[in-house]
């Protein structure tokens, strides 16, 4: 059975990273990679039992992939947060046994825009870290990957 790290970048988002960690629950292990924060986000972070890293200037985001302990990365934004329908798929395609060459999974996005919601094209969000490279929050996109069901829910930061 895979097992999947989240990888998170912050800079400052305390006011919604809980939000993005209490969602990953199908996650076995959560790395938050913080960009020199000066509000409470690290102590959010901890407190969601995520091991934090400090980032290092000059290092390319999706190297922090390297710092998990599974293979398979899922990588979201912290003013993200998974939705019931894509937890619901994660924990599923956990009881899969995926092919060791498969790059990843796409996932359709749902941002919020004003009262409304309105969906994006579907990133790829969950990777296999032996199979693909990125600089940076997320990986690249590849329209033709597989997708899982469900999506990731964005709430813009407008302030």
């Amino acid at each position: 059975m895979p097992k999947i790290t989240a990888l998170v970048h912050t800079c400052n988002d305390g006011l919604y990273l809980g939000r993005a960690l209490d969602s990953l629950r199908p996650c076995d292990e959560v790395v938050v990679v913080d960009h020199g924060s000066n509000d409470e986000s690290l102590k959010i972070a901890r407190e969601h039992g995520a091991r934090t890293i400090k980032a290092v200037p000059g290092v390319a985001r999706g190297a922090y992939a390297q710092n998990s302990t599974n293979d398979w990365i899922f990588c979201l934004l912290p003013v993200e947060c998974v939705a019931e329908a894509l937890e619901a798929s994660l924990l599923e395609w956990k009881t899969t046994n995926p092919a060791q060459e498969a790059m990843g999974y796409n996932v359709r996005i749902r941002e919020q825009e004003g009262t409304a919601w309105k969906f994006l094209s579907a990133e790829m969000r969950l990777v296999n870290r032996k199979q693909i490279r990125w600089t940076g929050d997320l990986p690249p996109q590849v329209p033709n990957a597989p997708a899982l069901d469900g999506h990731i829910l964005r709430i813009p930061d407008h302030s």
